[in-house]
């Protein structure tokens, strides 16, 4: 399941994020990529350590949004990354590790924060495929597009200005991305009935039956 979180970071996030970024040393992002994509990476990251620093803010924005918390249902948001992207630097056709860190953390979702504004550059879109298109992704400062690691994904080549992203991948409690869909959509009908009707027997028994499929399939 794709989907866009319009403004995940709130302005004061924000600034305070870019304003440290401003200062941050960069380096050469083919450091953090694996074998195959270091062919295809061309971008700048921050150092590990300040990106630490960085990834509390994106953290706490993804685990209080109640879209990520029902699509997603976190366990671990992990390796979190800083990239810009300057003139003539892009990110070709790759498929995110399924395992990531010293610690082997499974990549099932992957998700990009937009940390500048789309007026500041030109290029750099984000390219997701599907089984017979694909769609372009460039979105306002501060908002998150969040989609499975399992796909092939692209950034188009910045050709004005200079690109500032986060990015970084979730485990989810759940691990089959079927499941985490049938989830979503049982807690999104629940709430609807409840919203319009109350606490009602149909309620109850997709509660009843959310409840226990999560039991079932928590990993």
């Amino acid at each position: 399941m794709l989907f866009k979180i319009p403004n995940l970071l709130t302005t004061e996030e924000l600034t305070e994020m870019r304003s440290r970024l401003e200062k941050a040393e960069f380096q050469d992002g083919k450091l953090t990529a694996g074998w195959y994509a270091q062919q295809v990476k061309q971008n700048q990251q921050i150092n590990a350590k300040e990106a630490r620093k960085l990834s509390e803010i994106i953290k706490t924005a993804l685990q209080r949004h109640p879209l990520v918390q029902a699509a997603i249902r976190p366990k671990i948001i992990h390796s979190i990354l800083f990239s810009r992207y300057e003139v003539g630097m892009a990110y070709g056709r790759h498929v995110d590790n399924a395992l990531m860190g010293e610690n082997g953390l499974r990549s099932d979702v992957s998700f990009t924060v937009f940390l500048n504004p789309p007026e500041a550059y030109n290029g750099g879109e984000l390219i997701i495929e599907g089984a017979d298109d694909e769609k372009a992704y460039k979105l306002e400062a501060g908002s998150a597009i969040a989609y499975p690691s399992t796909t092939l994904h692209r950034v188009e080549p910045v050709t004005q200005g200079s690109r500032l992203v986060a990015v970084g991948w979730i485990q989810s409690l759940v691990r089959n991305a079927a499941y985490r869909e049938i989830l979503f959509d049982l807690d999104t009908a629940r709430r609807s009935i409840f919203a319009q009707q109350g606490k009602t027997p149909e309620f109850d028994l997709i509660s009843k039956s959310l409840a226990n499929l999560l039991r079932q399939w928590v990993d």
